[in-house]
């Protein structure tokens, strides 16, 4: 490695060249260095788990990236998974230890200034952890790596969709929903098609242009009690205005979604309900149908009670570093791969 030369600015005309300059990939291995010295000093198992799996994510917004493979001489189509949580999910059955991972994870038809195909993601769990512990371990990993410590903001998800939105997300209607976005102009005729008379996609599509630009500009602020539809594999709760929730937070750091944590959802059997569910959506919506991870289904039975989370690196990269953009934090975007 050139050291004596760091800022070595990748020529556009010259596509071999890397996205990431040479001071940045110094700075990514840093920190990807502190996060393990992190882990390790409390005692959590690194692990690593396949990239390949024959299920496949159900999450109607989530599309997985097929692979085709030949195994023992027969074709078959394998899914790269959207994140290591399946296969974590039963090593933590079996072992009953936290753990952590990082590694590529892949999700089709996404890209952006802060999206990218391929891109690196920290996951960890925790047995007999509360959501609270979690959050406090997130802001202890922070501490580390911005050098001070760290202080988290928090805000209901219901709190910030009526103060930048105006209308309540838990009882108004996707009619009303969609007459919002149109007046605020984020929506298009093919969009409202497609949406229709989804609540949910509606309340994701105000939320992301509408309530997250304005999150964690002051302070990192972890967004909490969000709709039970955005968290499948989540535990569920009452709030204290008597809402249905999920148990789970959302980190955001200067506009930008770096963290999501859930109290993990520990019974195969309400587990295999969503998916078939979001599979009988996809369907209406003329998406494939993923195949369902029967391993994970029975794991579940062994499943300590914990919290899970994970945290992407790349865009956690760009906010501690001032990156605009994911390209400026990897080796090379996807149209260069």
């Amino acid at each position: 490695m050139n050291k004596n030369n760091p800022n070595i600015t990748p020529n556009p005309n010259q596509s071999y060249h890397p996205t990431i300059s040479l001071e940045m990939a110094v700075k990514r291995a840093e920190i990807l260095a502190k996060i393990r010295q992190f882990f390790a000093q409390r005692d959590v198992l690194e692990v690593q788990t396949p990239l390949l799996s024959q299920a496949g994510n159900t999450d109607l917004f989530l599309q997985s990236v097929s692979a085709n493979i030949t195994y023992l001489d027969q074709a078959k189509t394998y899914y790269l998974h959207t994140s290591p949580e399946f296969a974590m999910k039963r090593l933590l059955a079996s072992w009953q230890v936290p753990i952590y991972q990082i590694c590529p994870v892949f999700r089709d038809n996404e890209a952006g200034s802060r999206h990218n195909i391929e891109f690196t993601m920290l996951e960890w769990y925790r047995p007999d952890y509360s959501l609270s512990q979690l959050g406090n371990e997130l802001a202890e990993l922070l501490a580390v790596l911005y050098g001070y410590p760290v202080i988290f903001d928090h805000y209901r998800y219901v709190d910030a969709f009526m103060d930048f939105v105006g209308i309540h997300p838990f009882t108004t209607s996707a009619e009303v929903l969609s007459a919002v976005a149109e007046d605020k102009g984020i929506v298009s005729v093919g969009l409202a098609e497609a949406l229709g008379d989804d609540r949910q996609a509606w309340l994701d599509l105000l939320f992301s242009h509408v309530v997250e630009p304005h999150l964690g500009k002051d302070l990192p602020t972890l967004i909490t009690d969000y709709p039970p539809a955005t968290a499948s594999l989540a535990k569920t709760a009452t709030d204290k205005d008597g809402n249905l929730v999920a148990k789970r937070f959302e980190l955001y750091i200067n506009g930008i979604e770096i963290a999501n944590a859930y109290d993990e959802l520990a019974d195969g059997q309400a587990l295999r309900q969503r998916f078939e569910q979001d599979n009988a959506e996809r369907a209406k919506r003329g998406l494939s149908i993923m195949p369902i991870d029967e391993h994970l289904l029975q794991a579940c039975d062994d499943l300590p009670p914990c919290s899970g989370i994970a945290v992407g690196i790349d865009r956690l990269l760009m906010v501690l570093t001032g990156a605009s953009r994911i390209d400026e934090v990897i080796g090379f975007g996807v149209g260069r791969a």
